[in-house]
């Protein structure tokens, strides 16, 4: 089994063109499903039956996983069946009539602006580090874009007469606009900073790390936590949080749905909609005729 999951993996990195988040996810939630058949006595992948699965996934419920969780565990197992049906290696699939568990979507939590501009202005700017730290952070705020884009931008992904950059993923690139306040910052650490992280090293990464290397997912988001805690924010943020409060900060301005859409890189209308059900209760809230 554990081979067929690799030729399915290898299947959406050459054909699908998913991002490596995304396959990485999938073999995750494909490799956890076969040690539980393992530990059912079931070996084969045409020896899988609809029970066996509709029990992982109760084991999966009785573990505490939240249903979001348990609801792509199950879209890797269809995606992965029906790859599998296609390719001839099974003639029935046992993942055809799973019933995924209804996920309410949340509403994510965002920074108030006053919380944003106080984070913004934590790194400091006498230090080649704090001067990236802070043209990253105006960046990711003015952008929306995610924390592994943000990592992986170049030099060249920046449009320095006409202030946007050029998003890339693997199926696709966004263009998307930046304003003054980012492009300020982008200046100063360009100019002052980013050549002192570099050193000798060629580098066209637009934000190396201190050793003049690529930066890790990780390593941005801890120094995230060390400003948002000397900004006294108080709430459990993530790089997300940034693109959240992006996205809603328009929307709360009167940005188009559309618009905000394209930027975020969304797929579907409806996850953007959740930035308008934000406005409508801050609305109702806030508003005497509410």
């Amino acid at each position: 089994m554990e081979q067929e999951i690799k030729s399915f993996v290898s299947y959406l990195h050459e054909v699908k063109k998913t991002s490596q988040n995304t396959e990485l996810s999938y073999q995750r939630d494909l490799m956890k499903m076969m040690r539980f058949l393992q530990s059912q006595k079931v070996e084969k992948l045409q020896d899988v039956t609809e029970t066996n699965l509709n029990s992982y996934i109760l084991d999966l419920e009785k573990k505490g996983m939240a249903a979001a969780t348990v609801s792509r565990n199950i879209a890797s197992m269809k995606a992965f069946y029906l790859y599998m049906m296609r390719n001839g290696e099974v003639t029935a699939d046992p993942a055809e009539n799973l019933k995924a568990p209804k996920v309410e979507k949340k509403v994510p939590d965002v920074l108030s602006v006053a919380e944003v501009e106080k984070l913004l202005e934590q790194p400091g700017e006498r230090t080649a580090k704090g001067l990236r730290d802070r043209a990253m952070l105006e960046l990711l705020y003015a952008t929306g874009i995610r924390v592994t884009e943000l990592i992986s931008l170049r030099v060249s992904d920046v449009n320095w007469k006409l202030d946007y950059i050029v998003c890339q993923d693997r199926t696709r690139e966004r263009i998307i606009p930046f304003g003054m306040k980012a492009r300020k910052a982008l200046d100063q650490y360009m100019e002052s900073a980013r050549a002192d992280l570099i050193g000798d090293k060629e580098c066209d990464m637009l934000f190396p790390n201190c050793s003049g290397e690529s930066m890790s997912r990780q390593g941005f988001w801890k120094l995230l936590k060390h400003y948002a805690k000397q900004a006294g924010i108080k709430m459990e943020i993530t790089p997300h949080t940034l693109r959240h409060s992006f996205a809603a900060h328009l929307v709360d301005n009167g940005a188009d749905l559309r618009v905000v859409q394209e930027m975020l890189g969304h797929s579907d209308i409806s996850t953007t909609m959740m930035y308008a059900v934000r406005t409508r209760e801050v609305y109702a809230k806030a508003h005497p005729r509410g």
